[in-house]
């Protein structure tokens, strides 16, 4: 096993590196990097072959490892070459954006989207969402379902730990692709794949009566305000989840994973 080396300041170019990618969206995408934190991320990582820049463990966590504890152990398995560091668990408090953090940390390489579509795909777009959580949670459910891909157009950040932490790994499986309103239409259009708006409408047609077997993009709108009309208006079909009882709306990603499972099936 390859020997890790000991870091105890906070000033350590890599400690400030770790920061700055958890903190700022800016140093994310000027370096490329993006910040995982967990032995299970790491280890999805791992699998994935992702590129990993270095690895952090905190000296209980390395301690665990070593004892083979469950993830933990299977996070020691880091190719030759990878920088791998152990920290004080002070410091990876610090690091860490969450209470109670697991103290396994990697620094990973921003994977590179394929924005080809694939003629007869089923998509989602994702059109200004703002909370991080939403954003992950649709991330996990589109990998589970097995959506050709994910098209974000005006959202949060794709690589905000927040986000990271709730796709639980599909960050590195799902094609996600970041794109302008303009450039999702044409994309799409350019393959013959029709576009769904999900409004809120009890005049739209029924998800459950839609025929999604020769592909089809579904968008929807962001957590406050759904989707712009104009947006809607460029689609070719409007469609909508029937509510019951005294529910007027849902939660952004419930409603996109039912229009997903819909989509699917």
């Amino acid at each position: 096993m390859l020997k890790f080396k000991e870091i105890s300041s906070k000033d350590n170019a890599n400690i400030k590196l770790c920061r700055k990618l958890s903190d700022s969206r800016k140093a994310r995408r000027e370096q490329g990097l993006f910040l995982l934190e967990g032995a299970r991320l790491v280890c999805d990582a791992l699998k994935e072959n992702a590129e990993l820049h270095l690895v952090f463990f905190t000296r209980t966590a390395l301690e665990k490892a070593e004892n083979g504890e469950g993830k933990y152990g299977e996070a020691l398995n880091l190719p030759d070459g990878v920088p791998r560091f152990v920290i004080p668990d002070e410091l990876g408090e610090k690091i860490s954006g969450t209470e109670g953090t697991q103290g396994v940390f990697a620094v990973c390489k921003i994977p590179s989207a394929v924005n080809e579509m694939i003629s007869g795909g089923k998509y989602v777009v994702l059109h200004t969402l703002q909370d991080p959580g939403n954003m992950g949670t649709v991330i996990r459910t589109a990998d589970a379902l097995g959506v050709d891909g994910v098209i974000t157009v005006g959202c949060c950040d794709l690589y905000n730990p927040k986000t990271v932490r709730s796709a639980m790994g599909a960050l590195l499986r799902v094609n996600v692709m970041e794109m302008s309103e303009e450039e999702m239409f044409d994309a799409l259009r350019s393959k013959g794949i029709k576009t769904c708006a999900a409004v809120i409408d009890r005049h739209a047609v029924s998800v459950k009566e839609c025929d999604f077997s020769s592909g089809a993009a579904v968008i929807i709108g962001n957590e406050g305000s759904g989707l712009p009309r104009e947006t809607a208006e460029k689609c070719d079909e409007r469609i909508t989840i029937k509510m019951h009882g005294t529910a007027d709306s849902l939660n952004a990603a419930a409603a996109a994973s039912i229009l997903m499972w819909e989509l699917m099936n």
